[in-house]
């Protein structure tokens, strides 16, 4: 028997507004907010039953605003109805900004930061 990858959980300061980002970059929408204390999004459709085949959710918590720490997890996304460069351009408009965690300029993905400046890449190649 083994787990399944359902869910992950990132600690912030503003969980409505990060769960309004993430939305917007993923095409997710909301299904559970407690009082903006704890906001969870997942794909449309799949709600808190979380069926067997439905991607995972994200689930933003807020913290106490001195709790900060590097990131040792990042999302990866996948531009899915253009190219890479017109994805970045679109999630910079939604309010991500580039940054430098030493990748280099020889690399095939783009390192972004959310509206909270948790690190998030977007790789070049395009999924349907």
């Amino acid at each position: 028997m083994t787990s399944r990858f359902t869910e992950l959980a990132v600690d912030c300061v503003d969980p409505r507004a990060l769960a309004r980002f993430w939305c917007a970059v993923l095409g997710y929408e909301v299904y559970e907010d407690e009082e903006g204390e704890y906001v969870s999004i997942g794909a449309p459709g799949t709600g808190a039953a979380r069926p067997g085949d439905a991607p995972p959710s994200l689930a933003f918590a807020r913290v106490p605003e001195g709790k900060a720490a590097k990131n040792r997890l990042h999302i990866d996304v996948n531009p899915s109805d253009r190219e890479q460069a017109a994805e970045v351009e679109r999630l910079l408009a939604l309010g991500a900004r580039h940054v430098d965690v030493g990748q280099g300029d020889d690399v095939s993905w783009v390192t972004l930061a959310d509206i909270e400046g948790n690190e998030f890449c977007v790789l070049a190649r395009r999924v349907e």
